[in-house]
């Protein structure tokens, strides 16, 4: 119930992780896949919740969840075990985004980085000795790993980025810069692309120590707080021959990390979403104003119903995704739809969660507008919301809008 001030009492906080499946969609999902999520959406109550608004507010990252997420399999969860992965399939792997997500975006890029934007790399354009080497040690979390993509004039348009790397002896001379590089600052390991001298990107792995290389923190962000973002510099970094990722050529490997990661972002939109639903469900049963609880009054049932038809539309897109990318048929356009469509949605009931929860929606007795401040940089980052929507449209048009 409400107390004078019009919060919601702590037992009623605590139980907001209740599932609200309303077109039963645990029927799709098989038993390792429900075990998975409830062991997440467990660990995420009991390590994530109590503390999350102090970090988010303090703007400082929990950095001692890596091993919790660890622990719970969140790195690499489609990665195979012999590498130190989870083993599992790709529904487990949105799944456990899902979960992520519904404690915080900032947890959920944590670990969407580590396993698809830094083990996917490895293990698919990686040699043996580099799966071997690194593998293990991100999938325990005794290393933590970063991207290095963007760049502080090159972002929608990568291929137009100027890092690069130059051939000198048995190794590669690395310069250039990226920016808003989530771990960075952490980061043991950076998968990086640049342009050889030919202008092919390559991707090359560089250690934490390499002389030369810094990655100076990001200040300031209003958004994603309790993750912590920075920047990669490289000034004549000298990274061996043997560092280079020997699988792949071209835009097509770090575009097939960021499907990936888009995959997993699609799925975790939603959780961040039911978790605002929950919040202003919970709290218009609660609240009452004219002498009745305002899920009462028709304008905030109008509002309740739109956002549990927009998060069952969602959930019923990424289990279509997830089948799809099980059986290995997704296409990255696809991903796209998802992740803007998804996304898009999160940040549109965050926003009708807020409104429902009035002036305690601003505040951080509830979830709602961190959710928001955060949904605001998933809506742009890993391919902004109009990027996917020019991918859509040249898919199924045939006409590149980006030339």
């Amino acid at each position: 119930m409400s107390n004078q001030n019009g919060t919601i009492s702590k037992r009623a906080r605590e139980d907001r992780f209740q599932a609200h499946d309303y077109y039963q969609i645990d029927d799709l999902l098989s038993e390792d896949h429900l075990l998975a999520r409830d062991a997440v959406r467990t660990w995420v109550k009991q390590e994530v919740s109590p503390i999350i608004e102090e970090y988010s507010e303090k703007g400082e990252c929990p950095t001692h969840l890596f091993k919790g997420l660890a622990e719970i399999g969140a790195f690499g969860p489609s990665i195979p075990s012999e590498y130190g992965g989870g083993g599992m399939d790709e529904m487990a792997y949105g799944i456990i985004m899902q979960e992520l997500e519904r404690g915080d975006s900032g947890i959920r890029s944590m670990a969407s980085v580590q396993g698809s934007l830094v083990m996917y790399p490895i293990y698919r354009f990686g040699s043996e000795e580099q799966k071997r080497k690194y593998l293990p040690k991100l999938g325990n979390g005794e290393f933590i790993g970063c991207f290095g993509l963007t760049e502080p004039d090159h972002g929608s348009n990568p291929n137009g980025m100027v890092t690069n790397i130059k051939e000198d002896g048995d190794s590669y001379i690395l310069n250039g810069a990226k920016m808003w590089i989530t771990n960075s600052p952490l980061a043991d390991v950076a998968v990086v692309w640049a342009k050889d001298e030919s202008g092919i990107i390559r991707g090359v792995i560089v250690e934490k120590g390499m002389k030369g290389f810094s990655a100076p923190e990001i200040h300031g962000k209003w958004s994603l707080r309790a993750s912590i973002t920075g920047e990669l510099v490289f000034e004549d970094v000298r990274v061996p021959k043997s560092n280079l990722l020997p699988n792949v050529q071209g835009l097509k490997g770090p575009l097939s990390c960021l499907s990936k990661a888009r995959y997993g972002i699609s799925w975790g939109a939603i959780g961040a979403a039911m978790d605002c639903y929950d919040s202003a469900l919970r709290y218009a049963k609660e609240r009452s104003q004219f002498g009745k609880p305002i899920a009462q009054f028709q304008l905030t049932q109008k509002k309740l119903a739109e956002m549990i038809t927009e998060i069952t539309k969602a959930q019923l897109l990424a289990w279509r995704l997830g089948t799809l990318a099980d059986a290995g048929k997704v296409t990255p356009a696809q991903i796209s739809m998802a992740k803007r469509n998804n996304v898009n949605m999160a940040l549109e009931v965050a926003r009708e969660a807020r409104q429902i929860h009035g002036g305690m929606g601003i505040t951080n007795e509830y979830p709602i507008m961190r959710h928001m401040m955060n949904l605001e940089t998933v809506l742009t980052y890993e391919g902004t919301h109009d990027i996917h929507l020019l991918i859509t449209g040249q898919d199924i048009t045939g006409l590149n809008a980006f030339q």
